[in-house]
C-alpha cells in the first residue's frame, strides 16, 4: 500500500476479509490495531507498507512492515488526554502478543489476538535505535514539565492532522516537504527530551535538562516552528480537525524551539523564568494543577475543564454561592452564571478554544455570580490556564468580593500547637565551615514527622513573623544546618525575614537582613530564577561570591561564605500560582550533602509551608478594617414607589479594594428621594476616610432643610471648606419630588460628570445643566439647579470617571462611547443594564467605579 492516509482504511478492510470466520471481537480488535499501525507507518516511515494477515484456528496474526528500519518506534508517555501517540499503547493493551523486529531493509511491527485464551507473557517493544551521529548538548533551564507535555501533545496533534489532511498546501499553505522535515524533527525532539527526562528526578514544578540533539538539527527546528505557526493559523480558521494552541502553550513552544535552534547555532541559554511574556503567559505559572491546592485555599476558587464542566471547587467558593462543593463538581460552569450572561460566557469560552486567543485570561473582570437561591453576588473574576500532569489544560477561576472577606486561618486553641521540642543538638562551633554535626539520611517516618512538626509550627500562632521563625528552627534541627526565608513586598523587593542557624550562638549581621530588589527581568542566578517560578533548585557546587550573577545571589553567597555550605536547596514559596517568597536550606557537611532524591520531598514540604504563609498573609490583609469600612459606607438602596434603583461599586483592580468613590440614595422626611454620587481623589483607605466626611455631612444638610439641589451643594461646600479646608471632591445631587410624577428631576453638579439619560427608544443625552465648581474651591459662589423630565421607562445613569476614563482617550470620546453603548442596552432590565456596563467598561479598571441607575415606572 502507498504512504497515503487512505491506506489505513484499506488495511482495515483487508484484515477483515482475511479473518472471515474468526470470532467478531477478535476481528474488531485486529481491525482497530492494524489501522493504528498503518497510520503510524504513513506518518513516521512514509514508505510503501506491507500488511500480512492469517489465522491459526481462532487466532489472528498480523504483520505491518515498512522500508525504514533505521527509523525506530517513537516513544510516548501515556497521558490520558493526549490526542496522539496511542497506536502502540492500544497494541500493548489489546493484543495478546506483540513485538517489533528489523532487518533486510524493512521494519515489522506484529501482533496476535487470541480469543478466550490465557495470555502468554507480553513481549517488550524493541526500540530500534537510529544511527548515531554528532550531537550537541542544549541546556533547558526551568522547564515546567506539565506545560512541556501539554505543548508536545498539542503540536503532535497539529502535525498529525496536517499529514493526514488532503490537499494540505491548499488548505493551510504548508508545503509537503516542509511538513516532512517538521515531523521528523518533532520525533527527534520528543525522543531526545524523553531520554533526558528519564535521567532526572522531577520535583513538583520544574526540570532543568541537559539534552543531546543532533548537531545539524537547527534548520529542522526552525522549519518545525514555522510549520506549527502555520498550522495554528489554519486551526484558527477551522481548516484542521485540531484546536490551536492556548496562549501559554504557544509561548512555551516558541521558547523551547528557539532555545534548541539558538543553542545549536552557538547561542547562550535563557531560562524559561527569564523570558518576559504576555500577562496571560507569565513564566511564574509553572506548577502543575493540583486539586488539593484548590481545596486548601481560602480564596474562592473554581476549576473547570475544556468541556466547561466544574472539576474542583473549594469551600470558600461553594459557601459564597450557597452550594456544597460536592454538589457543584460535574455541573456546567453556567450553573454559577446569571442567565443573561450565559450566552456571552459560552461564546467567549468557545472562541478561546477555537482560536487560541483570549480577551479575558489573566485579567481581572467584574461580573455578577449566581447564588443558588437566585440572587446575584458581585465578584471580580480572574481566570488562568494551568496544565495538569495528566496532560489536561484546566481553567482556574479565582473569585474575589469586597463584601465577603476570606476566611482567616484558625486560631490555636491551646499549647498543643506549639513547636515540639527536639533533642539538644550536638555541640557546634560558631561557624559551620568547621562543623562536624551529622544530618543522617531520613526514613519515611522521619519525613512524616518533619512534615507534622512544620505544620504545628505554622499553626502555633497568628503572627506571621513568629510562624516563620518557628518553621526555620524546625528545619535547622531536622533538615539543614542553616536556612533563610524571604518574602517579596509590593515593590518586588526581597525582605529577608529570618536567617536561622542550628547553633543559637552564631550571630547574623543585620546587613544580611536588608531588603534587596529583584532588579530586572534578565537578572540571572538561582535566586532570581526561583523568584520567577523555578525550582526547587538543587545546588551541589556552590560558587564563590565573585561568581554571583545578581545582587540577590551575592547576598546569599556572602552568607554562605560566613556560615559555610557544601550543598543547598532553594525553593519558591508559591500559592495561587504566584511566587511570594523564597526558602533556602543549606548543609555544610560534605559527608551528608543534599541529593537529587531529596528534592521532591523538600518540594512537598515547602508547598505546605507556602500555603501556611499565604494563609497568614491573607489573615493580615483581612484583619484590617478596610473592607468593613467600605461595606459600611455603601448604603442599602431605599424602596421607592414607581422607581427602580440599582447601584454598583467596583474597586480598582490594581490597588486596594477600597476607595473614594461613593453613591447614596435616601428618602427625605417630606417623601422626596435624594440621589447622590461623588468622588474624592484616591483609591485607598485614606480616600475612603476622606469620602465618609462629605457623605455624612451631605445627608445631615439634606435632611435638615429640604432645599433645591444647588443650595444643598453650596452648604456642603461651606461645611467642607470650614472642616476640611484642604480637601476637594466632585459630587452630583439630584432630587425626585414625591408630589409630582416620578419623572420630575431637579439636580445640580459640583464638578462631577453629568448623568446620562437613555430613553427606552435608545436616544441618549447628558444632563449637563446645573454645573458648578468642585467642592472645596469657593464656597461663596452660588450654585445653579436644573430641572429635567425623565420619560417613562428611561434610564438615568450617575457614574464616576473610573467607568470611562482610559489612558490615551479624550474625555469627549469616552463619553460618546458610553452613549453608544447604553443606547444598545436601553430595554434591558436595570440590573442587567448595570452589569453589562461593568463588564464592558470595568475590566482592568485602574480607578474605582461607582454607578447609580434609576428608572421611573408608570403607576399601575
Amino acid at each position: 500500500m502507498p504512504p497515503a492516509p487512505e491506506s489505513a482504511a484499506a488495511a482495515r478492510r483487508f484484515v477483515r476479509s482475511v479473518l472471515d470466520g474468526v470470532p467478531p471481537d477478535t476481528v474488531d480488535t485486529a481491525e482497530l490495531l492494524v489501522g493504528e499501525l498503518v497510520t503510524n507507518a504513513v506518518i513516521h516511515a512514509r514508505t510503501e507498507t506491507e500488511v500480512r494477515a492469517w489465522t491459526v484456528g481462532d487466532q489472528a496474526h498480523v504483520r505491518v512492515s515498512d522500508h525504514r528500519p533505521e527509523r525506530g518506534l517513537v516513544p510516548h508517555d501515556r497521558h490520558p488526554y493526549a490526542c496522539t501517540g496511542r497506536g502502540l499503547a492500544l497494541v500493548e493493551e489489546l493484543a495478546t502478543h506483540h513485538g517489533v523486529h528489523s532487518g533486510q531493509g524493512r521494519k515489522t511491527v506484529w501482533f496476535e489476538v487470541w480469543p478466550e485464551a490465557p495470555a502468554p507473557p507480553a513481549s517488550v517493544w524493541e526500540i530500534v535505535k537510529p544511527s548515531s551521529g554528532r550531537t550537541l548538548s542544549v541546556t533547558l533551564n526551568d522547564v515546567p514539565y506539565a506545560l512541556y507535555w501539554a505543548a508536545q501533545q498539542q503540536w503532535e496533534g497539529l502535525l498529525r492532522e496536517l499529514l493526514l489532511a488532503a490537499s494540505t498546501i491548499d488548505r493551510t499553505g504548508v508545503r509537503p516537504e516542509d511538513l516532512l522535515v517538521a515531523q521528523d524533527t518533532s520525533n527527534m525532539i520528543c525522543a531526545c527530551m524523553a531520554a533526558a527526562v528519564e535521567q532526572e528526578t522531577p520535583d513538583t514544578s520544574t526540570l532543568s535538562l541537559l539534552v543531546a540533539f543532533a548537531a545539524d538539527a537547527a534548520p529542522g527546528v526552525a522549519a518545525l516552528r514555522r510549520v506549527l505557526d502555520e498550522a495554528d493559523a489554519a486551526a484558527q480558521q477551522g481548516a484542521l480537525l485540531a484546536l490551536p494552541a492556548l496562549p501559554q502553550i504557544r509561548a512555551f513552544r516558541h521558547w523551547l524551539l528557539d532555545q534548541i535552534a539558538g543553542q545549536l547555532a552557538g547561542g547562550e541559554p535563557t531560562a524559561w523564568t527569564q523570558v518576559p511574556q504576555a500577562p496571560s503567559t507569565t513564566p511564574t505559572d509553572m506548577a502543575p494543577w493540583d486539586a488539593s491546592e484548590v481545596e486548601a485555599s481560602d480564596v474562592p476558587t473554581v476549576a473547570a475543564d475544556d468541556r466547561n464542566r466544574i472539576i474542583a471547587v473549594n469551600n470558600s467558593a461553594a459557601n459564597l454561592l450557597g452550594w456544597h462543593p460536592q454538589d457543584l463538581v460535574g455541573r456546567r460552569l453556567t450553573a454559577l452564571i446569571p442567565e443573561h450572561l450565559r450566552t456571552r460566557h459560552v461564546a467567549a469560552f468557545s472562541s478561546l478554544l477555537l482560536t487560541g486567543e483570549s480577551r479575558i485570561l489573566g485579567r481581572s473582570i467584574p461580573v455578577p455570580a449566581l447564588h443558588r437561591d437566585g440572587r446575584t453576588i458581585p465578584v471580580r473574576l480572574s481566570v488562568q490556564t494551568q496544565e495538569a500532569v495528566d496532560g489536561r489544560t484546566v481553567f482556574v477561576a479565582h473569585l474575589t468580593t469586597t463584601t465577603v472577606p476570606p476566611v482567616p486561618p484558625r486560631a490555636p486553641q491551646d499549647d498543643r500547637y506549639a513547636t515540639r521540642p527536639s533533642p539538644n543538638p550536638a555541640q557546634l562551633p560558631t561557624t559551620l565551615r568547621k562543623a562536624k554535626a551529622v544530618i543522617p539520611e531520613k526514613t519515611a517516618p522521619e519525613w512524616l514527622s518533619l512534615f507534622a512538626d512544620t505544620g504545628r509550627a505554622l499553626t502555633s500562632t497568628l503572627d506571621l513573623d513568629e510562624r516563620l521563625r518557628r518553621v526555620c528552627h524546625v528545619l535547622t534541627r531536622r533538615l539543614a544546618d542553616w536556612c533563610t526565608v524571604g518574602l517579596l513586598d509590593e515593590h518586588g523587593q526581597v525582605e529577608w525575614l529570618h536567617i536561622v542557624h542550628r547553633d543559637p550562638r552564631v550571630r547574623i549581621s543585620d546587613v544580611h537582613l536588608d531588603r534587596l530588589s529583584l532588579a530586572s527581568r534578565s537578572a540571572r542566578g538561582p535566586l532570581p530564577r526561583v523568584l520567577r517560578g523555578a525550582g526547587p533548585l538543587l545546588i551541589t557546587d556552590i560558587p564563590s561570591v565573585g561568581q554571583a550573577r545578581s545582587p540577590l545571589d551575592a547576598r546569599l553567597l556572602e552568607l554562605t561564605e560566613q556560615l559555610g555550605g557544601s550543598s543547598a536547596v532553594i525553593a519558591p514559596l508559591r500559592a495561587q500560582r504566584k511566587v511570594f517568597g523564597v526558602l533556602s536550606l543549606v548543609r555544610a557537611q560534605d559527608e551528608h550533602p543534599f541529593v537529587k532524591e531529596d528534592v521532591p520531598l523538600i518540594a512537598d514540604l515547602v508547598r505546605g509551608i507556602a500555603l501556611g504563609v499565604d494563609n497568614a498573609l491573607l489573615h493580615q490583609y483581612t484583619h484590617s478594617n478596610a473592607e468593613h469600612l467600605q461595606r459600611a459606607l455603601l448604603p442599602e438602596l431605599p424602596r421607592v414607589e414607581h422607581l427602580e434603583l440599582t447601584a454598583r461599586y467596583i474597586p480598582s483592580s490594581t490597588t486596594a479594594e477600597i476607595g473614594g468613590d461613593w453613591y447614596d440614595a435616601f428618602v427625605l422626611p417630606n417623601g422626596d428621594t435624594v440621589l447622590v454620587i461623588g468622588d474624592v481623589t484616591g483609591h485607598d483607605l485614606q480616600a475612603a476616610v476622606s469620602m465618609s466626611t462629605p457623605r455624612s455631612m451631605l445627608r445631615g444638610i439634606a435632611v435638615d432643610r429640604q432645599e433645591p439641589p444647588g443650595d444643598v451643594l453650596r452648604r456642603l461646600d461651606l461645611a467642607s471648606h470650614t472642616l476640611s479646608p484642604q480637601s476637594t471632591a466632585t459630587c452630583a445631587y439630584a432630587l425626585l419630588r414625591s408630589s409630582s410624577d416620578p419623572g420630575d428631576l431637579h439636580h445640580s453638579s459640583a464638578g462631577h460628570l453629568p448623568p446620562l439619560l437613555t430613553t427606552r427608544e435608545g436616544d441618549t443625552r447628558y444632563l449637563d445643566a446645573g454645573r458648578g465648581l468642585l467642592i472645596g474651591m469657593d464656597p461663596d459662589l452660588p450654585r445653579p439647579s436644573a430641572h429635567d423630565r425623565l420619560p417613562p421607562g428611561s434610564t438615568l445613569l450617575f457614574f464616576t470617571d473610573g467607568l470611562i476614563e482610559r489612558r490615551g482617550e479624550s474625555l469627549d470620546d469616552a463619553m460618546a462611547r458610553l452613549r453608544r453603548y447604553t443606547a444598545g442596552q436601553a430595554r434591558k432590565p436595570l440590573d442587567v443594564f448595570c452589569d453589562e456596563l461593568i463588564i464592558e467598561f470595568g475590566t482592568d479598571n485602574t480607578d474605582d467605579i461607582a454607578l447609580l441607575a434609576l428608572r421611573p415606572t408608570p403607576p399601575t
